[in-house]
């Protein structure tokens, strides 16, 4: 959608992005607080997501949570919150005649809230259903568990519900009082943004009812360790195999590098006829995969992941290693890297037709690092990204040795270990580099 974008930076310490998408019907908001699970207690690790969870409870204006969500429901406004290991944030959408109620609302449930008892037991039964229902999903624990191995603030969905009792109100409420300061809040804010209602939204927020505090909390200095030998979590009842793999590089990378690793991401995995997932579906041998790359303070990673039966696992492998290694030598078509580069372009057009869609475009970057991408370059930066550049950028991915093998399943630690025997080979190629 077609847009500008404008920094607030506040008086109070809070920044933020102001989208202006003229003639939007809709207003999004989304506000984020550096709150994770990684500032808390390793006891209290369920501290962040509980307090997420009774804070869009009852509030100074409303004293019970079924009262506050029906006034802001009324009108078919939505709202939710997210908790992560680092982050919260909070969002709402809402038709575009009650932005200003809706907003105003949003400002009153974060900071205002009541943290009431008895919605706090009630959250603690619902987020206990919550993560029960996460604990489900094979993909997920092993991802954590994979996370946690390494070294990174994590907790698997199993872990969280045995320690969730170690949680209490006063934690909740102190972890809050923490966290919930303006200088640590981040904020975008995507819609029909006039001059005037800009004046209102920045009033509204320079006089938010927050303490100032410091400053934005600083992300963990993780650092991941190599796994000498895979993590294996055995489960008799799944007879398939579900891995995931990691390779990580000890920095974060920089624009050049960020379009070359996601082209190389599409090129290797993201469609069906791409050079792993592709080929590997000619073959019969897996229904699908996923795969993508992440940064972190001091790290970066790219992954690839699936589901497959036993008997597929060592020809795909074997097909993943062979392509891998064709490009870590150059052995690249610009026809391929074209369709790619087509295919990335269409994808790019597609993530933006919501007003929500083109807040996204830029919340993941500005909410990390505080970094503005420029939406408006982004397919320029693809149709510039090289072969040179892809062969350079994924012979870095694995020329520290730094990484590690995830599976579940009913397999066998021994067959594990023949997997990463299997895709071991993969380093040694990085490193002679």
């Amino acid at each position: 959608m077609k847009h500008t974008v404008s920094e607030l930076q506040l008086k109070n310490g809070a920044r933020g992005l102001l989208v202006h998408i003229p003639d939007a019907s809709v207003m999004t908001f989304e506000i984020n607080f550096r709150a994770g699970e990684y500032l808390v207690d390793h006891k209290i690790w369920e501290a962040p997501h509980l307090m997420e969870h009774v804070l869009l409870g009852a509030n100074k204006r409303y004293p019970k949570a079924r009262v506050f969500q029906a006034e802001f429901e009324k009108n078919g406004a939505y709202n939710n919150a997210s908790t992560s290991a680092y982050d919260i944030t909070y969002e709402a959408e809402c038709a575009d005649f009650e932005w200003e109620r809706i907003l105003d609302l949003t400002l009153a449930a974060i900071t205002q809230p009541l943290f009431l008892q008895d919605e706090f037991e009630a959250e603690v039964g619902n987020v206990r259903e919550e993560l029960a229902s996460r604990s489900n999903n094979h993909f997920r624990h092993l991802s954590l568990a994979l996370r946690e191995r390494y070294g990174y603030a994590a907790k698997t969905d199993q872990e969280r519900l045995e320690i969730m009792d170690n949680v209490k109100l006063t934690d909740i409420q102190a972890h809050y009082k923490r966290t919930h300061v303006t200088t640590n809040m981040r904020f975008i804010i995507a819609g029909n943004i006039t001059p005037g209602r800009q004046k209102q939204i920045e009033y509204l927020l320079e006089n938010i009812i927050l303490p100032k505090g410091r400053s934005r909390f600083v992300l963990p200095k993780e650092k991941p360790k190599h796994l000498t030998h895979p993590l294996y979590i055995h489960n008799d009842s799944v007879k398939n195999v579900y891995f995931y793999l990691d390779t990580f590089m000890s920095r974060q990378l920089n624009d050049i590098e960020v379009d070359a690793l996601s082209l190389a991401n599409t090129l290797m995995v993201e469609t069906l006829y791409s050079k792993i997932l592709g080929t590997a579906r000619e073959h019969g041998l897996v229904y699908g995969m996923s795969s993508g790359f992440g940064q972190a303070l001091l790290n970066s990673n790219w992954w690839v992941g699936a589901q497959v039966m036993p008997k597929n696992v060592s020809k795909l492998f074997e097909i993943m290693t062979r392509e891998l290694n064709d490009v870590f030598q150059g052995k690249l078509d610009q026809a391929d890297i074209v369709a790619a580069q087509q295919y990335s372009l269409g994808r790019f057009q597609r993530s933006a037709q919501t007003v929500g869609g083109t807040a996204s475009g830029y919340s993941g970057r500005y909410f990390f690092d505080d970094g503005i991408e420029d939406y408006y370059q982004v397919p320029q930066r693809i149709k510039r990204i090289t072969k040179e550049a892809i062969v350079e950028i994924m012979r870095n991915m694995f020329a520290e040795n730094i990484w590690g093998l995830g599976v579940l399943g009913s397999c066998s630690e021994e067959f594990a270990d023949q997997m990463q025997n299997q895709v071991a080979v993969l380093w040694p190629h990085g490193t002679k580099r």
